[in-house]
């Protein structure tokens, strides 16, 4: 089973790439950034905008029928490695109790300048 999970946003179609796929039990969601309507969410802020592309996450993998339960791995990318702490607040505020496999990296840049956080995630459904 293959199941493609779209936000529908332009790039999709652009770039020829899914929110997320789910295969069997795995769902892997593509990089998210604190996006809405177009416009940056908080923008510089790397708690607020961890926050709310882990919201994007949740909603993808609920469309998956998965949730943030089900996460097995989390990779950040930072454009500041020094926004560790603030970044990594909102991580454990989601994912505290289900501790994925997480790996942190600093970027020179995501696609927007005010950018300053992308969250990609993997999860495995029983």
């Amino acid at each position: 089973m293959r199941q493609l999970v779209s936000s529908g946003n332009d790039w999709e179609d652009r770039v020829g790439y899914s929110r997320a796929v789910r295969a069997g039990d795995q769902v892997h969601v593509s990089g998210t950034t604190a996006v809405e309507d177009g416009e940056v969410v908080a923008p510089g802020d790397p708690y607020e905008q961890t926050k709310h592309a882990i919201d994007i996450v949740a909603d993808a993998l609920r469309e998956a029928d998965a949730s943030l339960s089900d996460v097995v791995r989390t990779r950040l990318f930072l454009t500041d490695v020094d926004d560790w702490e603030a970044v990594g607040r909102a991580h454990e505020e989601a994912f505290g109790g289900v501790r994925p496999a997480t790996t942190v990296v600093e970027v020179s840049r995501l696609l927007d300048d005010d950018l300053v956080v992308e969250v990609e995630a993997t999860a495995v459904c029983e």
